[in-house]
């Protein structure tokens, strides 16, 4: 089975949020509902008195859908088995006809990919645009990043290419689900676990 997954280079991501609005649009997503976000993460302070300062300060923004995962907590903790792996793609989908509404998976995932729909009473999350990958397109996110911070591809491909670090903060530890995903690190970012910076937009990303 091919293995999707995304890429995110921080040192060209501006927090322009295109990928988050052309998801909205495509998937018909409410105001309030999001798949694709973009943390906007930042810290750090000065020291010194005078003309004698120095700083340590850093800000970035990091792009977050669905990853995938290797080991998806959202498909073991669905009690009614609405999750399930693309056997073509690898890509994580949810049948809503199954879903019963139970949020177990809402409250399992590390990086609150699944949403809940209050009209439906039913989660949905990102599949990557599996529709579109299946006649050899891109995602709709990767295909609107106007400076090309996503990649989409087999993760063994992009790993290949840009190697396997998946860790950047504030995003969870790579080794809770083994997310298909490659991250790469800005000279500003942070791993993930790092407790020096703070998520400067949570109301927008929550």
């Amino acid at each position: 089975m091919t293995q999707y997954g995304f890429y995110f280079d921080s040192s060209r991501c501006t927090g322009c949020k295109t990928c988050e609005l052309a998801c909205k649009d495509y998937k018909d997503l409410d105001q309030t509902t999001a798949f694709r976000v973009v943390y906007d993460y930042e810290g750090g302070s000065f020291s010194g008195s005078g003309n004698q300062l120095s700083q340590d300060v850093f800000s970035y923004h990091v792009s977050r859908a669905c990853n995938h995962c290797d080991e998806p907590a959202c498909l073991v903790a669905c009690p009614s088995g609405a999750f399930s792996k693309d056997s073509d793609t690898g890509l994580m989908v949810i049948d809503e006809e199954v879903c019963i509404g139970f949020q177990a998976c809402i409250n399992a995932c590390p990086y609150k990919a699944p949403r809940f729909n209050k009209e439906t009473e039913k989660a949905r999350k990102c599949d990557g645009c599996i529709n579109r990958v299946k006649q050899n397109l891109k995602p709709i996110c990767v295909e609107a990043c106007p400076l090309r911070a996503l990649e989409f591809d087999d993760i063994d491909v992009l790993r290949s290419k840009y190697g396997d670090n998946a860790s950047i903060a504030p995003l969870p530890t790579p080794d809770e689900t083994m997310p298909n995903l490659v991250v790469k690190m800005a000279p500003a970012t942070k791993p993930s676990g790092d407790t020096i910076g703070i998520l400067a937009n949570p109301k927008e990303v929550d």
